[in-house]
């Protein structure tokens, strides 16, 4: 045998040994891969979009049983894939039916509804009894300003103009006669859609504003919150003082009365949420301040949220019901019911449930 024979049979031998050395790797495609999975997997999809449009209520119990056994196979499945070579489309798919069964097999069986429900039926007023503290400052700095407002008023009356915006005011105003005031006060039901549509709904997104406001600058150290709300109170007081300098001190009480009483609590919860904001920034306690804002934050965030329907309803009532009520005896008794109702409801709702 010659060199160049035996060269060429010795060749094949050298190369079927290199890849024997080779380290050896699984590699399948996704149409092997899919063979007796994809059966599996979309009926998984399936029973998974069900419950996404219609609830697990629409499951048999054969289904329900069936669901999580499914549910094991697709994260099987997934975990293979990662582990070999396949294309990336099928990964996804995978990644993002299994997320979905997983809401499905283990998220909440609860709606939006019944989270409304236990929000304004016991985490809404225990909020409030927690920070009862708070509301008090906050009622005390209100109060504050008011009667700063009505002093300086009341001892400068041109004051008046520089303590309430010209879009407050209107035609009010020092120079105003009794006669002028009163007529405000009593002034005739304009009508349903300019009541309880157009203005409602400005003063809704007013005060709203006012009080999402009171909370965001309890950051600050709560004293732009504080400053905000002897600012409010310094507009109150400045009506009070023109008017009582009429001899409508009652009149103009009662007008207020019958949508204060919800406005300025609403006002007052938002403030004492963003101080209690304010008291974990400055005094977060045992735990880290990040953890602390954390936690206290999230009932204060929920005391902030919950005082903007209040908002909605101090709009129904200044929009609307404030002139249909057109008698100051109806006003007084119309604040006194609002404000018993509201005393019994953060007092003693959701008081005897277990945490």
């Amino acid at each position: 045998m010659n060199d160049e024979s035996y060269m060429n049979t010795i060749r094949p031998l050298e190369h079927s040994g290199a890849e024997r050395l080779e380290k050896p790797r699984l590699t399948l495609r996704s149409a092997e891969f899919r063979k007796g999975r994809e059966d599996a997997w979309r009926r998984l999809d399936e029973i998974v979009e069900r419950v996404e449009n219609g609830g697990i209520s629409t499951l048999s119990p054969e289904e329900v049983q069936e669901l999580p056994l499914l549910y094991r196979t697709a994260v099987s499945s997934l975990s293979v894939a990662r582990a070999i070579v396949l294309d990336r489309n099928l990964l996804l798919y995978l990644e993002n039916l299994t997320l979905r069964a997983y809401l499905v097999v283990y998220g909440p069986r609860v709606g939006i509804f019944y989270c409304m429900k236990k929000f304004f039926t016991r985490d809404f007023p225990r909020s409030v009894r927690e920070m009862t503290l708070h509301m008090l400052i906050a009622l005390a700095a209100l109060l504050v300003g008011t009667l700063a407002g009505h002093i300086l008023v009341n001892s400068y009356p041109g004051n008046f103009h520089l303590l309430v915006p010209g879009w407050l005011a209107q035609s009010r105003g020092p120079e105003s006669s009794a006669s002028e005031l009163k007529e405000i006060l009593f002034s005739p039901w304009p009508g349903f859609i300019n009541t309880f549509v157009l203005f409602a709904g400005s003063l809704f997104r007013h005060n709203t504003m006012v009080g999402i406001l009171s909370f965001g600058l309890g950051l600050m150290l709560g004293i732009p919150t504080l400053a905000l709300l002897a600012y409010n109170g310094l507009i109150i007081g400045a009506f009070t003082a023109i008017h009582a300098e009429r001899g409508l001190s009652i009149e103009f009480i009662g007008w207020l009365s019958i949508h204060g009483v919800t406005e300025l609590l609403a006002i007052i919860l938002c403030a004492a949420a963003g101080l209690v904001v304010a008291e974990k920034v400055l005094f977060p306690g045992p735990l880290p301040r990040v953890e602390s804002l954390a936690i206290h934050g999230r009932k204060a965030a929920g005391v902030a949220a919950g005082a903007v329907s209040l908002f909605f309803i101090a709009g129904i009532l200044e929009g609307g019901f404030r002139q249909l009520i057109n008698n100051t005896p109806g006003r007084y008794s119309f604040a006194l019911v609002s404000a018993a109702l509201w005393f019994y409801y953060f007092g003693f709702i959701g008081k005897d449930e277990k945490q």
